[in-house]
């Protein structure tokens, strides 16, 4: 249990490394794509580069919650398991190229959306029924 615990310590140590290290060059990115001519104008590549770094930046921060769940509760959270992939899923539509792959690749694609959000939907109301179920009736007249 300590040498676990050890690993997971260290491991949330070197998230927290690549976060920060992810974010400063997400800086760096948008500082040089600002100050290149045409000035405070960034084009559609340039746009595209950013959000996927901000996404990409996301899912580590995402992946450090899912180990300090790890440390705190010794269970893997599959609600956050999820939101990782999804986020990591949409990060890959937002910077692919649908001219350049097949058709049945971005069908893959789709069903994977679908499947992970299903997934996601699932799971969220398996662990907070709807709010109507809790609610109490309101006493009658």
């Amino acid at each position: 249990k300590h040498f676990e615990r050890l690993i997971v310590v260290f491991l949330i140590m070197m998230m927290v490394v690549v976060i920060l290290l992810a974010t400063v060059e997400l800086g760096w990115l948008i500082t040089q794509d600002i100050l290149t001519p045409p000035l405070f104008l960034l084009d559609i590549n340039e746009l595209l580069d950013i959000f996927g770094f901000f996404l990409l930046i996301l899912i580590g921060i995402e992946l450090l919650e899912t180990i300090k769940a790890y440390l705190t509760d010794h269970i893997i959270h599959v609600e956050i398991v999820l939101e990782v992939a999804l986020i990591a899923i949409a990060r890959k539509v937002i910077i692919l190229d649908p001219k350049e792959l097949p058709a049945l690749t971005l069908l893959g694609i789709a069903a994977l959306i679908v499947t992970l959000a299903s997934a996601f939907y699932l799971e969220k109301h398996a662990r907070h029924p709807a709010r109507a179920d809790q609610e109490p009736k309101a006493p009658s007249s």
